[in-house]
């Protein structure tokens, strides 16, 4: 009589259920404090130019380059050994396409050795091009490169992938500055998040956004629980400050409206690379057609030469 072993069932559907729950908190947690450091990044961006001195982008590169490498396979190599890989391995091959890309440039720069800071100085470029965000989109379009590189769980091939285009989008409207020589790139050691700065958030009166509502919801990943509770009080309004809210406003505004303006761009860019491709399809079209005529002249000459070789014969 068959024995049926419900213990050892019972005890790898919890480790399987762990390991689910385990890994979606991982990618929330990256999600989310990526969110906060691009909230962060927005709101100093307003009054200076961002560089590798300010600890709010070394936390935000920090953040990238582990969602990045989240669940990233290694290489296998000829004799069967796993080899680890970068995120760099990945971008390089996903990316290349691009007309526009930096992939050369970045291969090409001899202060840059290991594959790890080569990832890092393309983070720095592609800001500095105001193009991390397509980037981005453009590697996860390519789902068969993807499933390549990352093992199942990975936060590139879930749902995280396009909210996490979507964020890097509002990058496009900061002005960045990097000397792509110093200590950041430098690829022996990985990356750390300091989680701290995220973990009780204080609203400055400097900054621009002031409603205490629009920072919960940038916090926001579809759970109250990942929202810092200790959110700091609103900025109290007097009489005299009436021209700092102001200037608030304002700067708020012209953010706004350069990133209107980016995507306005965009989508006139958009727009020409659809003409163009509307017109080559065309001109596609009118080749097949021509092709096709000729295939069709030279089948009837081919067809009256056996003809009179059969009437000779």
């Amino acid at each position: 009589m068959a024995s049926f072993n419900f213990g050892g069932l019972n005890a790898a559907t919890r480790r399987k259920s762990i390991y689910a729950r385990n890994a979606a908190v991982e990618r929330r947690n990256l999600i989310t404090v990526c969110r906060f450091s691009i909230k962060t990044l927005i709101d100093r961006s307003c009054f200076e130019t961002i560089d590798d001195s300010y600890p709010e982008f070394n936390n935000f590169a920090a953040i990238l380059e582990q969602i990045l490498s989240h669940r990233l396979k290694g290489q296998i190599t000829w004799f069967g050994y796993e080899s680890p890989r970068t995120f760099w391995d990945y971008i390089k091959v996903a990316c290349r396409k691009i007309s526009y890309n930096c992939i050369c440039s970045i291969e090409n720069m001899e202060n840059v050795a290991s594959s790890r800071a080569r990832g890092r100085a393309w983070i720095r470029v592609a800001l500095m091009e105001k193009h991390l965000s397509e980037y981005i989109s453009a590697a996860l379009r390519d789902f068969k490169t993807t499933r390549r590189f990352y093992e199942d769980g990975a936060i590139v091939l879930g749902e995280e992938a396009n909210m996490l285009a979507g964020m890097l989008l509002g990058l496009n409207a900061i002005d960045f500055s990097f000397c792509l020589k110093g200590e950041a790139l430098d690829g022996n050691y990985p990356a750390v998040i300091d989680y701290t700065p995220y973990l009780k958030f204080t609203q400055s009166s400097d900054s621009i956004s002031s409603d205490e509502e629009e920072l919960r919801t940038l916090g926001s990943s579809g759970s109250e629980s990942s929202t810092p509770e200790n959110i700091g009080p609103p900025f109290n309004m007097d009489e005299n400050s009436w021209y700092n809210k102001c200037k608030r406003v304002e700067q708020k505004y012209l953010l706004t409206l350069e990133q209107k303006g980016y995507l306005e761009e965009l989508v006139r860019l958009r727009e020409t690379q659809l003409t163009e491709s509307i017109s080559q399809k065309k001109a596609l079209q009118q080749k097949i057609e021509s092709m096709n005529l000729a295939h069709k002249i030279e089948k009837e000459q081919l067809e009256y030469i056996i003809v009179e070789l059969q009437d000779q014969l």
